[in-house]
């Protein structure tokens, strides 16, 4: 086996987050064109369409029970630089795909309960918009 392909707790949560996100989505009428979409040195969980979007969306995904209810939402850890990244493996996937629909970047939040690998899910919140290039640019203390 290589060591790459031993998974740790923390990446099994976060395949089980992305799961449970990809339901989300499919039942909400949104068609997945990609997942785990990675050039270079970022990675994209979720590339889908609907209606009106090509989506990129990065799922975070926090286990209820083993962290403090003050630690912030998921999608704090979404940063300026993840953001950056994100952004930069849109445009290449864009200039192979060029999109023919409103371009957004979202971040799905995956509240899960339970022990490690019987995890259920009890909260799923789509963050439709939450960053665009411009605010992914501006420095930490904003322009």
């Amino acid at each position: 086996m290589k060591i790459l392909e031993v998974k740790t707790e923390k990446r099994r949560l976060g395949d089980f987050g992305e799961r449970a996100a990809v339901r989300l989505l499919r039942k909400t009428g949104y068609r997945i064109l990609e997942k785990s979409y990675a050039p270079e040195d970022a990675e994209i969980d979720i590339i889908a369409e609907c209606k009106d979007a090509i989506a990129f969306i990065e799922v975070k995904t926090r286990n209820i029970d083993a962290h403090s209810r003050l630690e912030p939402r998921p999608a704090s850890a979404v940063t300026r630089e993840k953001q950056r990244g994100i952004i930069g493996a849109a445009r290449i996937y864009l200039a192979y795909h060029p999109p023919k629909k409103h371009v957004r970047f979202d971040i799905i939040e995956v509240y899960v309960s339970g022990e490690a690998d019987r995890w259920r899910v009890e909260k799923v919140n789509h963050i439709k918009s939450a960053f665009d290039r411009d605010t992914a640019q501006q420095r930490r203390y904003g322009r």
